[in-house]
């Protein structure tokens, strides 16, 4: 038999880090502080509580002892934020409560506080309390004195004098194998010290949970309520993932008795947490703890114990079949020592994890919308480009070609295939100028709404061989969202006109008069008759829903042709008219100094 290899320096310390788990772990200097600061706090609480009931009783019938029985009641429940406050070196959180009552009177305050049942469980915290603190005190302080007189051992052993031990007229000297007894029974102590600080942690935390958390049903259904319905607004405006994801960890944490909460990425990347732990809480999820039961799911919720001794459960975050990735990653929530979820929490915490799922699908949806969009317009751009760009440059290319073999022969042919390829130029950079306005959603606010009806104007003429006479005498004042909206009014009215009205001649105006501003669009095409088309088309709709969302109004009229002519059998001109008002942006006040001339 071969004798096992021996421990690593790195296996070693390991070891002695396990062992002395609960005695370094810093909830344990956190607990006895607090056991510490309890015997003093409750002997004053009790104090103070013993002075008001007994020297209320006693001077009832004076008018001071209906005022101690009153201070005593209100005591009651403010002492008891004091012990919240306490109970923070534990790691316990209390949600606020909301606001206070409005004030009607003493007696409806006393039934109030009476028929509280908050006040009675925190009057049973004041009085447990004292005598709970002082067994605390009475354990560690027997325990801390074993240890420290069995460490300090070796002091007795090389110093005698300073430890005199007399037994039957004779000094006790100890000797070297009592001395090693000594160390090993103080080293014990020490670790029973720590379990024995932990174990008082979580029986501190449990009682201030149960007797000081006031109705945690009520308010734990108020704070999800409300969580979830900010979440499904964050998730439903689905403007920026990464915030949203940062939102839904903080609503999980403020909801829940959570210390931490974090949305991991399938590859364990953090996508957005909330709250702090310490780093021995997060760490790869050991095994159940002695006194503990082992871990058991709650419907998809994993919950565990970490080496640190917290609760840590971890959601799956999933998303629809539709989705292309369907593991959203997890949602981990880590809490206090002693702390664990109720299955109203976790069922809590899986709809925050369903709705992380839910921002991950709509972000996809939105990046395949946005490539979907863009291969789109680059088809339409790629169309639009052939149907006029491409055939100006093989208008032109023949024009030049024609230009040049009749240059010597008949100079009036060639001068005319020059004007001829001069036009299909100009047309083209109207045509182009058009394009590139398209493709920046800023160029309207840059330019202006007149350079842009003219250049669009200009494209109409090359394009289709309209002639279009444009009254835009100067640019109007209307907001960003109106110019849009005036913009992409007189672009349909002008598609429509080449689609429908066979027109040759076209009227583009823009004045503004007063608070309004007025784009009109006329042709002398064949109309249509208003009575047979109802509501109008779907180009019509789309023109008047744009002018309503910027606060105007839309009228369209039009006179149909007879089948001679242009004319109606009133001879009247046929065409439509498609008149825009919207109102004019309000205009800036000026500065009291620049109307009185005064100097800055």
């Amino acid at each position: 038999m071969t004798a096992p290899p021996p421990l690593s320096p790195a296996a070693r310390r390991s070891v002695w880090r396990r062992l002395l788990a609960d005695v370094l772990d810093p909830y344990a200097f956190r607990v006895a502080l607090y056991v510490v600061l309890a015997l003093p706090a409750g002997g004053l609480v009790v104090g103070l509580l013993t002075v008001g009931v007994v020297g209320g009783v006693l001077t009832l019938a004076l008018v001071i002892g209906a005022a101690l029985l009153l201070g005593a009641l209100w005591l009651v429940g403010g002492l008891a934020d004091v012990q919240r406050v306490l109970a923070g070196l534990l790691g316990v959180s209390f949600v606020r409560a909301g606001p206070p009552p409005a004030y009607t009177g003493v007696w409806p305050w006393v039934r109030a506080t009476l028929s509280d049942p908050a006040t009675y469980r925190a009057l049973l915290f004041h009085v447990v309390q004292f005598p709970l603190a002082a067994l605390c005190w009475l354990v560690l302080g027997t325990l801390l004195a074993l240890t420290l007189g069995a460490l300090a051992s070796p002091l007795w052993w090389l110093y005698p004098p300073l430890f005199p031990l007399v037994w039957r007229d004779s000094t006790v000297t100890p000797g070297l194998p009592v001395v090693a007894g000594l160390l090993l029974l103080g080293f014990g102590s020490l670790l029973v010290l720590g379990g024995v600080l932990n174990l008082m942690g979580r029986m501190w935390t449990r009682l201030t949970l149960a007797l000081l958390g006031g109705d945690m049903g009520y308010e734990a259904a108020r704070r999800e309520v409300m969580a979830l319905r900010r979440a499904a607004g964050r998730v439903a405006l689905g403007d920026d993932l990464d915030a949203t994801l940062a939102d839904l960890a903080v609503q999980a944490r403020l909801a829940s008795t959570a210390q931490a909460v974090a949305l991991l990425a399938p590859d364990g990347a953090s996508r957005a947490s909330s709250g702090t732990a310490p780093t021995e809480w997060f760490q790869e999820f050991g095994s159940a703890q002695p006194d503990q039961p082992a871990p058991t799911p709650h419907g998809e919720a994993d919950v565990r114990y970490t080496a640190g001794g917290a609760t840590s459960v971890v959601f799956p975050v999933t998303l629809p079949p539709s989705a292309e990735v369907l593991d959203g990653g997890t949602l981990r929530a880590v809490y206090a020592p002693g702390t664990r979820p109720g299955p109203d929490e976790l069922a809590f915490l899986l709809s925050i994890a369903d709705h992380a799922g839910t921002a991950l699908h709509a972000a996809q949806l939105i990046e395949r919308a946005g490539t979907r969009a863009g291969e789109q317009e680059r088809a339409r751009l790629a169309r639009e480009l052939h149907d006029s760009v491409a055939q100006a440059l093989y208008g032109i290319t023949l024009g030049a070609k024609t230009a040049r073999a009749t240059l010597d022969r008949d100079t009036e042919k060639a001068r005319a295939s020059l004007d001829y390829t001069i036009r299909l130029a100009e047309g083209g950079v109207s045509e182009m100028k058009a394009l590139l306005f398209s493709l920046r959603p800023d160029a309207l606010e840059e330019g202006g709404l007149v350079a842009a009806l003219t250049g669009h104007a200009q494209a109409m003429e090359a394009r289709h061989g309209l002639t279009v006479f444009t009254d835009l005498p100067a640019e109007p004042h209307l907001t960003p969202d109106a110019q849009a909206a005036a913009y992409r009014v007189a672009q349909e009215a002008l598609h429509n006109v080449v689609k429908h009205a066979r027109a040759h001649q076209v009227w583009l105006s823009v004045a503004q008069v007063g608070g309004w501003v007025t784009l009109t669009v006329r042709d002398d095409g064949r109309g249509f008759d208003p009575q047979v088309q109802g509501r109008g088309t779907l180009g019509q709709r789309s023109m008047r829903e744009r002018a309503a969302g910027a606060g105007g109004t839309l009228e369209v009229r039009s006179v149909q042709a007879t089948a001679s002519g242009t004319t109606t059998d009133s001879g009247t001109e046929s065409g439509t008219t498609v008149t825009l008002r919207l109102p004019a942006a309000p205009s800036e006040p000026v500065p009291a100094a620049v109307l009185t001339g005064a100097q800055p």
